[in-house]
């Protein structure tokens, strides 16, 4: 509609008028008729689309409900929030068909869980009311989430010498300071994973360090109400939602570093549990060369990277590492003259120079439909943070024969179950020998700690078992070694720096299968097998996960026992 401007010439036809005075006053009945014409216009399109009409005309709107939707955000959508109370929010906009306006009403009615009521108004009608935007106080801008200062961690630190000690410390803070705790603590401890779960007497509150859980504090069930509520407020997510699951995120800040923190609500039988995902982007900075990888597998490995195509899979189960080895491989090709998209589920660490995007199916925005937008931005490498169907499978595949690196992960036990894993989503077997460059299995193993790491020597069955997994190493994996009298293992006996636990961080176990032609007729013709695909690998002097593990207990990186406890599930296959 086009803006009534009351400084318009006037029309050709007006009367002979000497007085300036009368000449203003007809202007402005003239305006005003016009404005009453517009005002007829909108409320007969409202009719039309079937909503209600406002004229916001000297419509009182509180600084508090204007704020409802943000200053630029309506002016591009020429919408306004005018009255909000505990049950409702009313929103006038010039066109409210319009998928701009309809996505921030969602997006409101996500944030406050309330009823959005929609009117259509005139162009004038959102002029005037856009007007108090202008009056608005100027606040500072308020960042949503827990601040967490390096004075609160120090605080908290000199009150918790253990995690054990949480219990006592959470007595005698108040609620805000309590959730802030629970999270400083989980940062202390260097936790992935806070748990705060409701049972019959109790709540009770456990942390995942270097993947095992361990409990953590007890608080009162009294309580449980006002901590899950602060933990929604702020999650964003809706407090009065209790009966299904929910999803939130938010930012907790600590001196200059962000950190973010994703949050799962489940309903259970005494109340919903809770799991806060702590990532801290400072972490992701593990570089290729520190991976852990060693002899011919670091050499094949670095060589397959870099190649200017193929496809790189990293295989194991959930949480065993698989995308910090992604992220490390983009971090040795990340030169400028590589075009480096990534595509993840959801984008875990900020890496500068490399264009990230998040699927989000609720948007439709799947990896396959993804993967095909990437393709058309003309990438050099490709990172697709997982393969879970067929149609993703072969986008990847013939992205990587067409010129294009490709680095995704697959769920399976080892390296040497990828292969059958791809065929029996329905890949076509010959387009993988030529697509494939390497497949890393992989598992995260518990260091032990430094500062209480001490000799131990292993029972004869068991240093047997060791022995026979050793010798078995290939010679020309340049990793076996030359005797195997006086083997030394290690433990942690536990101290205050690895919370009594004997471990402290974790290091990843490898094994590389590259491609060669003597895969290739085994691949096509359709009775490969894991047992097969291995013992090639192993004939070209591939070192299993768990040889790679017993390697750096020698070494004592890792124990023996957390060797066997991580792999445990693969150690059959070398017949031991």
């Amino acid at each position: 509609m086009t803006q009534i401007n009351p400084k318009a010439p006037l029309p050709s036809n007006m009367p002979e008028i000497s007085s300036e005075e009368v000449k203003e006053k007809y202007k402005k009945k003239m305006f005003d008729i016009r404005i009453r014409q517009k005002e007829t216009e909108s409320n007969e399109i409202a009719r039309q689309m079937g909503i209600q009409h406002i004229n916001l005309k000297a419509f009182p709107i509180s600084p508090e409900t204007l704020t409802t939707i943000e200053e630029e955000t309506s002016k591009k959508l020429q919408a306004i929030c005018f009255y909000r109370d505990d049950d409702a929010i009313r929103i006038g906009a010039v066109d409210p068909t319009t998928a701009g306006v309809k996505e921030e009403i969602e997006a409101i009615k996500e944030r406050t869980a309330k009823k959005i009521v929609v009117y259509k108004i005139s162009e004038h009608s959102y002029d005037l009311a856009f007007k108090l935007y202008a009056v608005l106080p100027k606040f500072r801008e308020v960042l949503t989430g827990v601040e967490i200062t390096e004075a609160d961690v120090k605080r908290f630190e000199q009150e918790l010498k253990t995690f054990k000690d949480l219990s006592t410390a959470l007595e005698r803070i108040n609620l805000t300071d309590m959730v802030a705790l629970i999270i400083a603590g989980a940062i202390k401890v260097a936790a992935s994973d806070i748990h705060i779960e409701a049972e019959s007497k109790e709540i009770k509150i456990r942390y995942r360090i270097d993947g095992f859980l361990h409990d953590a504090a007890t608080i009162k069930k009294s309580l449980w109400t006002k901590i899950i509520a602060r933990v929604k407020l702020v999650a964003h997510l809706k407090i009065n939602v209790t009966d299904r699951p929910q999803d939130g995120r938010f930012t907790i800040f600590m001196g200059e570093e962000q950190i973010d923190v994703r949050v799962s609500t489940v309903p259970t039988a005494y109340g919903e549990s809770v799991v806060m995902r702590i990532l801290i982007s400072s972490k992701q900075g593990l570089a290729f060369e520190d991976l852990g990888l060693r002899g011919k597998a670091f050499i094949d490995l670095e060589a397959e990277v870099k190649k200017p195509n193929g496809m790189i899979i990293a295989t194991g189960p959930t949480g065993s590492g698989k995308t910090t080895t992604l992220y490390s491989i983009l971090m040795k090709v990340n030169t400028p003259g590589n075009k480096i998209l990534t595509l993840e589920d959801p984008v875990e660490y900020r890496i500068s120079g490399i264009s990230q995007s998040q699927v989000d199916a609720s948007k439709e925005y799947t990896f396959a439909k993804g993967l095909r937008s990437l393709l058309r931005q003309d990438p050099d490498i490709i990172m697709v943070g997982e393969v879970r169907d067929l149609e993703t499978a072969d986008i990847s595949i013939n992205a990587a024969l067409t010129g294009h690196l490709v680095t995704t992960t697959l769920h399976t036990n080892d390296a040497s179950g990828a292969i059958p894993r791809l065929i029996a989503m329905g890949v076509k077997s010959f387009l993988l020998p030529p697509a494939l460059n390497a497949i890393i299995g992989q598992r995260l193993v518990r260091k032990i700690c430094p500062k209480c790491k001490t000799e131990i020597e292993l029972d004869n069955k068991l240093m047997s078992t060791v022995m026979k997994i050793i010798d078995m190493i290939p010679q020309e994996s340049g990793t076996k070694p030359k005797s195997l009298k006086n083997l030394q293992f290690y433990k942690g006996k536990g101290c205050d720096y690895c919370q009594g636990i004997g471990y402290k961080g974790r290091i990843g176990i490898f094994e590389i299968m590259t491609m060669n032609h003597e895969y290739e007729p085994l691949i096509l013709s359709g009775q490969v097998s894991e047992y097969d695909l291995k013992k090639i690998a192993l004939k070209h002097g591939m070192v299993t996960m768990v040889q790679d593990g017993l390697l750096k207990a020698m070494d004592g990186l890792t124990s023996v026992e957390e060797v066997f406890r991580v792999a445990k599930d693969i150690s059959g296959l070398l017949g031991d």
